[in-house]
């Protein structure tokens, strides 16, 4: 125990299920804030007692042991418990429920592997009703334990030997290897820092066998960087059961791969951890979003987007998050999209800062709004609105490289968003390619569901 704790005070109360935030050893604790909702006539301190217990002591008996040595070491505090609205004088009679905000501390020993840290903090709760874990603080020594990205937003821009703009990424999604390889080169050529699977193409999948598409892309990938000058990677998709997943890294890299993509939520935190901390891998890894809804999109229950494509996906080693855009064709709170890209690059510990890619429908339009809301250090990935331009998927790579030059000019930025229509007749001959994407589909970009139009 930390000198600066009262001894008396810790002796006393200290094997309690609540108390102080100031009454832990914030170097010892990791603290999980919750919402929940609980009905009107139940005392809410009692709540956080259950689950307190629930979560850490849980049915142990002390028989050989001192109970109240057991509760200080191993049980949990409830350090915060806030109403939400914070009413301090009386309950209308008429409510049924009250919402709180409430703030749990656990001891962080064993907390350093995934599976034991999840079912510490979301555990047996999660099944309790009307919880939702909204988010984690971990101390800096805890954070220590952990390896997170090894490239990050800094190695990244390292590889490609691109110091500042916004990267682009083009998404393959094919069904045959011979479409594959001419959407692979075709991008390249355009000038896609990154071109990636579909996160439906996956490993040894029938129709697109991962040696034979690693060793046709990069074949590709090297004829364009000899025509172009600029670095392709090539993300390739080797998700799996978790005891196949290492091996198709392994084959990915031994064909000459230079990037790998994993469906993270899919595969599981712990194995793509596993994938992430092998030192035989050293390539950068991107993680996609499929499956987080699962997770987040409950009011009232699961685990929030700030930890499930944010913090969490930081500490498996992720260097590339892709995440709904709000202005795409999932929908997502602006606040909550901006929270993400919060978590994946504020100081967090010594972990590097991951590659934000809010993605789904993005169009040439958007890019210029995820400029002004995220900044330069984003990942713009793009898709069916590259491979559906009028020119070919060569020309609509080159569309998007216009509209991030645009973005990178603070004047020309500002005209654009104004209304990229005019800009697009006022600025044509500079920007051919963006200008037939603008004038073919309008500023919103094509239609996904045309039959529903």
């Amino acid at each position: 125990m930390s000198k600066k704790f009262d001894s008396y005070s810790y002796n006393q109360w200290g094997h309690y299920l609540e108390g102080l935030s100031e009454s832990i050893d914030p170097e010892e604790y990791i603290v999980a804030t919750y919402y929940i909702s609980v009905a009107s006539g139940i005392d809410p301190w009692y709540i956080g007692r259950v689950m307190v217990k629930e979560q850490t002591i849980g049915s142990y008996i002390p028989y050989h042991s001192d109970p109240k040595t057991i509760l200080r070491k191993y049980g949990g505090k409830v350090i915060g418990l806030y109403e939400v609205p914070p009413r301090e004088i009386s309950i209308p009679a008429q409510l049924k429920e009250r919402d709180y905000i409430i703030k749990i501390a656990y001891p962080k020993i064993g907390l350093t592997q995934f599976p034991l840290l999840l079912t510490t903090i979301m555990g047996n709760i999660s099944l309790g009703g009307k919880v939702k874990l909204l988010d984690v603080a971990f101390p800096p020594t805890f954070l220590q334990k952990w390896q997170g990205p090894k490239f990050g937003i800094p190695g990244l821009r390292k590889e490609l030997n691109i110091p500042d703009r916004p990267l682009l990424t083009v998404v393959n999604h094919t069904f045959s290897l011979e479409d594959g390889t001419n959407y692979f080169y075709e991008a390249a050529m355009g000038g896609a820092d990154f071109v990636k699977d579909d996160e439906g193409i996956a490993g040894d999948i029938e129709y697109l066998p991962l040696e034979a598409r690693v060793t046709s892309y990069m074949e590709k990938m090297d004829l364009a960087k000899e025509e172009t000058g600029e670095k392709t990677i090539y993300l390739v998709n080797v998700t799996a059961e978790p005891k196949t997943l290492i091996e198709n890294a392994e084959k990915a890299i031994d064909n000459g791969a230079n990037g790998l993509m994993v469906n993270y939520l899919t595969v599981g935190l712990p194995a793509v951890k596993m994938l992430t901390e092998d030192p035989s891998i050293k390539l950068p890894v991107l993680g996609h979003m499929d499956h987080a809804g699962v997770f987040y999109e409950s009011e009232i229950s699961g685990i929030s987007s700030f930890l499930m494509m944010g913090k969490f996906a930081r500490l498996a080693g992720l260097d590339i998050l892709v995440y709904p855009g709000v202005y795409g064709k999932a929908p997502f709170l602006r606040d909550k999209y901006i929270g993400c890209a919060m978590a994946l690059r504020y100081p967090f510990g010594s972990l590097k800062p991951v590659l934000p890619m809010p993605a789904g429908g993005v169009t040439p339009g958007i890019v210029l709004k995820l400029i002004k809301d995220l900044d330069r250090d984003i990942m713009i990935g793009a898709g069916s609105s590259v491979h559906s331009h009028p020119q070919g998927t060569r020309a609509g790579v080159k569309a998007f490289r216009q509209i991030i030059e645009v973005g990178m000019d603070q004047k020309l930025m500002v005209e654009a968003l104004e209304d990229l229509e005019d800009f697009i007749d006022d600025h044509d001959e500079d920007y051919p390619e963006l200008a037939s994407a603008i004038n073919s589909w309008g500023e919103t970009g094509i239609s996904y569901f045309p039959e529903l139009n």
